[in-house]
């Protein structure tokens, strides 16, 4: 009831705050004065988002193993759709007959699309590169396709999308110099024609800063995209291999280049240490697919670390997952019964599982929230080291 009331007033706050032709607003509520955290509302032509946010993965117009009511019942204010995967299967244009993603999956609250790039670039062999787009074979069955800069903006204002991503290249890591320099330069440039290409002015189109993991070419890369001007930034390239330190230096060295007035999104992170961490740089936004993805492999998530719900200690376990947790599995189940389900290859083992690990992660952003308003998010953040530390199942 709490997060329906919450996203009711968030709602009617939009309604006074975005202007007619206007994407999104992001109102700064605060700042912490011991880290760069902020806490903020993301407006949009669909609803409000209280920010820092995490977006839950729906990869191919799902959540996987979670309704759209069942999303909302654990504090989701935003979905996260991939232009790759809807663009083969179902198709763009049948999408669009279908009045768009929001009305196809039966979510009615602001959608954020990526652009494609990470999935073909991802494709390795399968895929070739040059001026005009990717060259890629679907990994469904091997057909040939181009997708351009252009073509992804079409495909995401075909979804619907509320926050649409420009079309970029997702730098390996490592990468020689001339190759990131390269590359970089090209996202650039591509970024700049997503933004020409643009048609739905009510959708907003965030930038995504590339540079692999090199100061100048970030500042290079984070100048170029704030000449273009776009409604919000994001920091892509990140969690590719690299150290958690080195991921952490990148994030700051680029937080604080984009604007205080726009959205700032660190795209595939992470872990909750990640998002934690990236909060105290100045980070606002967050997708991964790391809670889902866990969820159905047994591993679970809980205020003291990560458990795996398959090991045999489990078996006679009366426990809740996290006694600290008041999710609606923490509520009803035990340990025990979720191994069982797990064990037995049971459906409701990965819709009891991502259930939890999605509220976890939701409410750790809730938590984070609430401290930066109440100035304490210093505290919470060494409490939440703090206990990991010293109780994290090995």
């Amino acid at each position: 009831m709490r997060n329906a009331e919450n996203y009711r007033m968030s709602m009617e706050k939009v309604d006074m705050s975005l202007q007619a032709g206007e994407p999104v607003k992001f109102e700064q509520l605060q700042v912490c004065h011991d880290t760069l955290a902020r806490r903020g509302i993301l407006h949009t032509r669909r609803g409000a988002v209280q920010t820092p946010a995490f977006m839950p993965v729906g990869t191919q117009g799902t959540v996987k193993g979670m309704l759209p009511e069942q999303l909302k019942e654990v504090g989701a204010e935003i979905i996260l759709g991939n232009t790759y995967h809807l663009y083969l299967r179902p198709g763009h244009e049948r999408m669009a007959q279908f009045g768009g993603l929001h009305r196809f999956m039966n979510w009615d609250r602001p959608i954020l699309t990526d652009s494609g790039g990470f999935q073909v670039f991802s494709l390795g062999s399968l895929r070739k590169i040059d001026e005009a787009g990717v060259r890629f074979q679907s990994h469904l069955d091997g057909s040939a396709h181009v997708l351009t800069p252009e073509l992804s903006i079409a495909i995401q204002e075909a979804l619907g999308a509320d926050i649409m991503m420009v079309f970029d290249e997702c730098i390996p890591h490592p990468a020689t110099r001339a190759y990131v320099v390269e590359s970089t330069a090209r996202s650039s440039r591509w970024a700049a024609r997503c933004k020409a290409a643009r048609k739905d002015l009510e959708a907003a189109l965030f930038g995504i800063v590339q540079g692999g993991m090199d100061m100048d070419l970030r500042k290079q890369s984070a100048e170029e995209l704030l000449e273009i001007g776009f409604d919000g930034y994001a920091i892509g390239g990140l969690s590719v291999g690299e150290s958690a330190d080195i991921m952490y230096q990148v994030m700051e060295w680029t937080l604080p280049l984009l604007p205080q007035n726009r959205p700032r999104y660190v795209m595939g992170v992470g872990t909750p240490e990640n998002l934690v961490e990236a909060v105290a740089r100045g980070a606002d936004m967050f997708d991964c697919v790391m809670p889902t993805r866990n969820a159905r492999n047994g591993v679970l998530f809980t205020s003291f670390g990560k458990i795996s719900i398959k090991q045999a200690r489990y078996l006679e376990d009366e426990l809740p997952v996290d006694p600290a947790c008041s999710c609606y599995v923490c509520r009803n189940y035990t340990r025990a019964y979720l191994r069982h389900l797990y064990q037995s290859n049971e459906i409701l083992a990965s819709v009891l599982n991502t259930t939890h690990n999605l509220y976890y992660y939701l409410h750790l952003m809730q938590g984070m929230r609430e401290a930066i308003t109440t100035g304490r998010f210093r505290q919470f953040r060494e409490e939440f080291h703090r206990k990991r530390i010293s109780t994290e199942e090995s």
